[in-house]
């Protein structure tokens, strides 16, 4: 919950924020860029666009009447196009019947008319006057030393704002190309990263598809494609370890089938043998030498009997194939019964068997006969391995949520580089731990899976002249009415 909220919390750097940002961003640039080209064309047009009409006319008026009078002959046309190009349209209508402009649209014709009638050029007969929106243009009179000589006119303008159809028709053209230009730059700015990391992205999706685990995408950023890119990449190195997983477990599948091959073999081919030297005819043997080898062929087929149901028995542990037998048990019965069941044995070899329970420990809760079968097994490696003299203790105690039981010998000890090992199927130690003809070599990996069955765990430390095994059981609380210890066992 925490991560997710400090991603959200992180709202700033999502992809869609930097949209939405750069799209503001944008559009400001484009108005603060129309403004300052308004603001150019403004200055460039001088004072003339922020007077009335009425001024202007007068302006133009003042200033052509001065010309003339410095000289009757200036070329109107010329001194117009120079001084009055960039204002709004404006025509002078002179006495002598000419018309200068500073736009190439000629004069309506009945402004013309008009201003002739004001000349006193033509006459407007009564009832065919201008009408009032003709009346209405601006128009003022040029006169050189007191005499009319032309009037200048402005005709009326389309509805609207002056300034506003000025910058309308001005930046059309520029702005359209502007917000084009602007567009194509912001679209490349936003979105070029994205795709970049998109494809990225993609390619190496195709390259997991591919079978190349070792693809990873660009995950930097905090943003959506950064957190699906992590999320790739969390499962590309899920994939690479469930693949060396699988691999490993398939180096071990066949390294398991090679090694029961030869554990099989083994028995299997000195019955062969000995079948095949019985079914000889011609061959005579004698009493004890028949009995011999079926005494051999008998120790064999038991051998690999017992091989087979190890395997049998560690397939349906690992695989949590069957049931434990769960109940109350008194550890000082198990450990009883495993030294009654060698005490010829050790009496034999001079090794002494003892246990030490703590009092706390007495009481375990869990399958017996599963257990007491982990502890048979660990004594019997213990008894093969412990040299004349010795002694094997079996312990219990209390650690905490734990109980712990320990088999310990006085044997020479495992050396380092096997200790790690002991535990799998058909490892092979050194000489001083080798099995015996007896066992099956699966005895410690049995041990393993009925512990871990108990959700447990077992290990081993070894130096010379002490090896324990030590098991951890989960200590649970036990109801004394609901399990009753004198039936156990």
């Amino acid at each position: 919950m925490g991560i997710f909220a400090s991603e959200r919390a992180r709202w700033y750097r999502s992809f869609y924020f930097r949209i939405g940002f750069s799209f503001v961003v944008f559009v400001v640039a484009v108005l603060t860029a129309q403004s300052a080209i308004f603001s150019y064309i403004m200055a460039r047009r001088g004072a003339f666009p922020a007077r009335p009409p009425n001024t202007v006319a007068a302006i133009v008026a003042v200033d052509v009447g001065a010309a003339l009078a410095q000289d009757a002959q200036i070329d109107l046309q010329e001194f117009v196009n120079r001084e009055y190009a960039q204002i709004q349209p404006t025509y002078l209508v002179m006495k002598d019947g000419r018309i200068v402009a500073n736009r190439h649209e000629p004069l309506a014709d009945n402004l013309r008319r008009y201003a002739g009638a004001l000349l006193g050029n033509e006459s407007v007969p009564r009832g065919q006057e201008p009408p009032f929106e003709v009346r209405a243009i601006v128009m003022a009179p040029i006169q050189v030393g007191g005499v009319l000589q032309g009037m200048v006119v402005l005709p009326r303008r389309p509805p609207g704002s002056p300034v506003m159809r000025d910058v309308s028709r001005l930046l059309s053209i520029p702005g359209t190309a502007l917000l084009a230009v602007a567009t194509i730059i912001a679209t490349a700015f936003i979105f070029a990263p994205a795709r970049r990391r998109l494809k990225a992205l993609a390619a190496a999706t195709e390259r997991l598809g591919g079978g190349d685990l070792s693809a990873r995408a660009p995950e930097a950023g905090g943003d959506e494609i950064a957190h699906v890119a992590r999320a790739f990449n969390r499962m590309a190195v899920e994939l690479t370890a469930r693949d060396d997983a699988l691999r490993t477990v398939d180096r071990l599948r066949r390294q398991m089938l090679a090694d029961v091959s030869h554990e099989l073999k083994t028995p299997l081919t000195a019955m062969c043998g000995y079948l095949e030297t019985l079914q000889m005819s011609h061959i005579e043997l004698d009493r004890p030498t028949r009995d011999r080898y079926f005494q051999t062929l008998e120790r064999e087929t038991r051998r690999l009997d017992r091989i087979v149901q190890d395997l049998v028995d560690l397939a349906r542990l690992e695989n949590g194939v069957g049931t434990l037998d769960v109940r109350v048990f008194a550890l000082e019965r198990l450990f009883a019964h495993v030294i009654q069941r060698h005490d010829q044995d050790a009496q034999a070899r001079d090794v002494s068997l003892r246990m030490s329970i703590a009092p706390e420990a007495d009481q375990v809760l869990g399958d017996p006969d599963r257990l007491e079968q982990v502890v048979e097994n660990l004594v019997a490696n213990a008894l093969r391995h412990t040299p004349p003299g010795g002694e094997i203790v079996m312990g219990g105690r209390a650690e905490g949520e734990a109980i712990v039981l320990t088999v310990a010998d006085s044997g020479p000890g495992i050396a380092p580089e096997h200790v790690s090992h002991v535990f799998e199927r058909f490892y092979k130690v050194d000489a001083a731990r080798t099995r015996d003809a007896n066992g099956s070599g699966l005895g410690l990996s049995i041990a393993k899976a009925i512990v871990e069955r108990h959700q447990g765990s077992i290990d081993v430390t070894s130096v010379p002249g002490r090896t324990a095994f030590t098991i951890v059981l989960p200590r649970q609380q036990v109801d004394r009415a609901a399990y009753s210890t004198s039936t156990n066992l």
